[in-house]
């Protein structure tokens, strides 16, 4: 086993380079191991590090088993090296008596060997629980995140305290399959398809491009800040193989998700296609227009005279200036993977896409759903 074959000091420099988002390559080079040892390393652990193993407050240090040895070799009785360490007798001898006897006690050996045996691995919960596994990896099936399977069980099972289980531990069964609670085939059910924890601290690589009379972000209403009034949305473009694109708008208050098939990727063919969609919506949720300074879009006037909607850019490197659309974006990624050419997908296939992510309970939503909570706020404003 690969992980066996490694140093502590190697173990430890793989951790540490992976925790701070260190590309496989370059920490194998650092240890002087191929790049393949340290992948093979990490998804034996699922990307998960192991918590630090720490000796218990009650057990009994290296310095009191050396006590205990040189007690033995005095001659001295259990009851007098108690007395001097402060222990019972009872715990004096079982140490002994676990470790050799009198005449075969050694203080280092017992104590290696006592930390060693301190390794009691217990099985995870999921594997415990079998009604709470099986929850699980339904609602896995149906592609649910795992935050919003542990943020709906309580909902689901509030009398039933034994049905809760975090995120995390729903990921560490998932990417550690030595745990034997989840298949390793619910993997594909993951929005981001990944079998590996890796580090958040990698910063994305955005391109974006300048439009000409842009209106600034900075310019937007109050009201659009706050997310209290519907009908102030966030767009984007979902990019494909072979020039394929999909547009993607986001509703700022209930998360409400639409997907525009587009016949084109030119401006013109952008603008008509958002203009259609956005027609069909009520004139209560036809606010605002918040995009990333993309030149599809760079007909904006068009599209805000066709619709009486207004356009805001984004500043320059500032995607999270429309966190909602990206977010969604990632969450896309889960139907259309990178690579895929999006020209294939119907217009209704788009849609019943988004009736799927506007019918799942959103933890920014206090588990609530976009379908749900778009409905209650325009019954609301009329």
């Amino acid at each position: 086993m690969v992980w066996q074959r490694l140093s502590e000091s190697e173990q430890a420099r793989i951790w540490a380079g992976h925790a701070q988002g260190e590309p496989d390559r370059l920490i194998g080079r650092a240890i002087g191991r191929p790049e393949g040892t340290v992948q093979r390393f990490l998804q034996r652990r699922g990307g998960f590090a192991p918590l630090p193993q720490r000796r218990g407050s009650r057990t009994l240090s290296l310095q009191e088993r050396e006590e205990i040895s040189r007690g033995l070799s005095a001659q001295l009785s259990m009851r007098q090296i108690a007395k001097r360490l402060d222990r019972a007798p009872s715990s004096i001898s079982r140490e002994i008596r676990r470790h050799g006897g009198c005449q075969r006690y050694r203080a280092l050996p017992a104590d290696t060997q006592a930390w060693h045996n301190a390794r009691r691995p217990k099985a995870c919960l999921l594997a415990r629980h079998a009604g709470l596994c099986q929850a699980v990896a339904e609602k896995l099936r149906q592609q649910w995140s795992p935050r919003q399977i542990s943020g709906w069980l309580p909902k689901e099972f509030s009398a039933d305290h034994s049905m809760r289980v975090s995120h995390e531990t729903i990921y560490r069964t998932l990417f550690i399959q030595s745990r034997g609670a989840l298949k390793k085939e619910l993997l594909a059910h993951l929005r981001r398809g990944r079998t590996l924890r890796r580090s958040r601290t990698r910063p994305p690589v955005q391109q974006p491009q300048w439009l000409s009379e842009a209106i600034s972000i900075r310019e937007r209403p109050a009201e659009v800040e706050d997310r209290a009034v519907p009908g102030h949305w966030e767009g984007d473009l979902l990019l494909g193989s072979q020039r394929s694109q999909i547009a993607t708008l986001v509703e700022r208050h209930s998360r409400f998700v639409m997907l525009v098939k587009l016949p084109a990727h030119d401006s013109s063919s952008v603008v008509q296609a958002l203009s259609k969609k956005i027609l069909r919506l009520p004139q209560e949720l036809r606010r605002s227009l918040t995009w990333d300074r993309g030149g599809e879009l760079a007909r904006h006037k068009e599209f805000s005279v066709a619709t009486d909607v207004k356009v805001y850019f984004c500043d320059p490197h500032s995607p999270w200036q429309r966190g909602s659309n990206e977010n969604t974006n990632g969450l896309l990624r889960q139907y259309f993977p990178k690579g895929t050419d999006l020209s294939v997908h119907s217009q209704s296939h788009l849609d019943m896409i988004a009736r799927r992510l506007n019918e799942r309970p959103r933890e920014t939503l206090d588990f609530e759903t976009p379908a749900a909570t778009l409905a209650r706020s325009v019954a609301s404003t009329l």
